[in-house]
């Protein structure tokens, strides 16, 4: 071939190149216009489709125990009949009886999409002011007032709960054939609304949570045998909350309560003072107690008093010794302290204030391993401190600033007029010397914020006897951790 083919040859080949490359762009553009025309295009039928759903009013939505009937949008609808469901499992559990029903709910976002008479006026009337009712009836025996048959119907705003709240109400009208006193019924319902799998910890809404926080403390007598009208506010059931909240969760009072609960359900002739009436004063001093320090994520559990430890005056060189855990608020210390006495206490141990936070002395030091040299696994560390930063104290325990972590007291007193109440709080640490405020049982814990100790860990023991008497207590030794430990302690 010669040269003038070689480059004419050449010459059709880069022409065929630049045909293909601008073929492929011109594809590439054309595709890519597609793609994004049938995206707009799914954007809009799904916009459509959406309107449509809600245009179209009302529909029907099933689950294992609950037909709903609701305006809601889809998603909103099978996500709330999903809480509804974990919510009936959970007080079927408690209560020791399935559902016998299912449960039918009308819930409503907005009343002007429903048809003229497709909702109960009651329904209509409760729906319009924000809320819910239950509409129920029973057939009962004449000869022992045991119910054979029920049916309620659920109507509820699509909003804050109530559509759950007012279930609580369906399942036990349904399967006990009533729902009990006024307190225990809303007190319930409440509940119901805020249960979880696992979890008894506060978690209220932020309006009903400020309300409690910032109101006079309610009387627990005028919850159980005040005026009792379902329906009445949604503050007077924040009360009945608080007052379930506390028996169903503090383990001093839990027991009995579902024995009541169920009674109550039952018509059985049972009062509340008849069942707790031996431990009324503690009740009423744990449930105040409680209102007084109530936070989102508070336990009532963790800050329950133990009301069986026996208590004691310092005799002599004897001492009194205890185990105080940072997971836990007051805790008894075993000592009868005598305000115009002076005590010596000394604390062995150390304890977390949450699983990856470094250990704490009961001074609130953070132990920390030597900072340069990196010891052998077998060798021992001496530790050494520095201060841990101070949390605000809390605003129903002490004037004076504590130490996160460190450890505090405070005296229990008890009067048969007034019943019990807490001294203020004093600052205590690892070592010294400390006079009681007043006379009483002397209760010790760990500085942390009081919705905050669930994630604590670790435990002290804590030595204490009458200062000057005997043998002074020795000052512990500085804390000696073990190499692995350090290297957990600070990951």
């Amino acid at each position: 071939m010669n040269h003038f083919s070689r480059m004419s040859c050449n010459r059709s080949q880069r022409q065929l190149i630049v045909l293909l490359f601008i073929a492929m762009i011109t594809f590439s553009s054309v595709m890519q216009a597609n793609a994004a025309e049938e995206k707009t295009k799914r954007r809009r039928k799904s916009r459509r489709a959406a309107a449509a759903e809600q245009a179209a009013g009302p529909r029907n939505y099933r689950s294992k125990n609950f037909i709903m009937h609701t305006d809601l949008p889809k998603k909103e609808a099978e996500d709330l009949l999903k809480r509804m469901e974990t919510m009936l499992r959970l007080i079927s559990r408690y209560c020791g009886a399935p559902c016998r029903k299912t449960i039918e709910c009308y819930v409503v976002k907005d009343l002007q999409k429903w048809p003229p008479g497709s909702l109960h006026p009651r329904g209509v009337q409760s729906i319009a002011v924000g809320g819910g009712v239950t509409l129920s009836q029973s057939q009962a025996l004449l000869a022992n007032d045991q119910i054979i048959d029920a049916d309620a119907v659920v109507y509820a705003v699509a909003e804050r709960g109530v559509p759950l709240h007012e279930a609580v109400h369906a399942y036990c009208a349904l399967t006990f054939g009533r729902t009990g006193p006024t307190w225990y019924s809303e007190g319930m319902a409440e509940m119901g609304n805020y249960w979880r799998q696992n979890d008894s910890s506060v978690k209220l809404e932020p309006i009903v949570l400020q309300y409690l926080q910032n109101s006079e403390i309610k009387k627990l007598e005028e919850i159980v045998y005040g005026v009792q009208n379902s329906g009445d506010s949604w503050r007077e059931y924040a009360w009945r909350w608080a007052l379930c909240h506390l028996l169903a969760n503090n383990p001093n009072y839990a027991k009995r309560f579902r024995p009541l609960g169920l009674a109550l359900l039952n018509k059985q002739n049972v009062d509340f003072k008849q069942v707790y009436g031996a431990m009324f004063q503690e009740i009423l001093f744990e449930y105040e107690f409680f209102i007084q320090h109530l936070d989102q994520g508070l336990r009532s559990d963790l800050i329950s008093f133990d009301w069986k430890r026996k208590f004691r005056k310092s005799r002599g060189n004897s001492r009194v010794r205890a185990k105080i855990s940072a997971g836990r608020g007051w805790q008894p210390s075993g000592l009868m302290v005598d305000a115009e006495i002076e005590y010596q206490y000394s604390v062995e141990g150390h304890w977390k204030l949450d699983k990856k936070g470094p250990e704490l002395d009961a001074d609130g030091n953070v132990i920390l391993p030597p900072p340069t040299s990196e010891p052998a696994e077998t060798d021992n560390v001496i530790a050494s401190a520095k201060p841990a930063p101070e949390k605000p104290a809390d605003a129903n325990d002490s004037n004076e600033a504590s130490t996160a972590g460190q450890l505090v007291g405070i005296v229990l007193i008890y009067d048969e007029d007034t019943g019990y109440r807490l001294s203020k709080p004093f600052n205590l640490g690892r070592y010294g010397t400390f006079t009681a405020p007043e006379t009483g049982n002397l209760y010790l814990r760990c500085h942390d914020k009081w919705n905050e100790i669930a994630d604590n860990s670790g435990t002290v023991s804590v030595s204490i006897k009458e200062q000057g008497v005997g043998a002074p207590l020795i000052e512990p030794k500085a804390e000696v951790l073990r190499t692995s430990r350090v290297r957990s302690s600070n990951k």
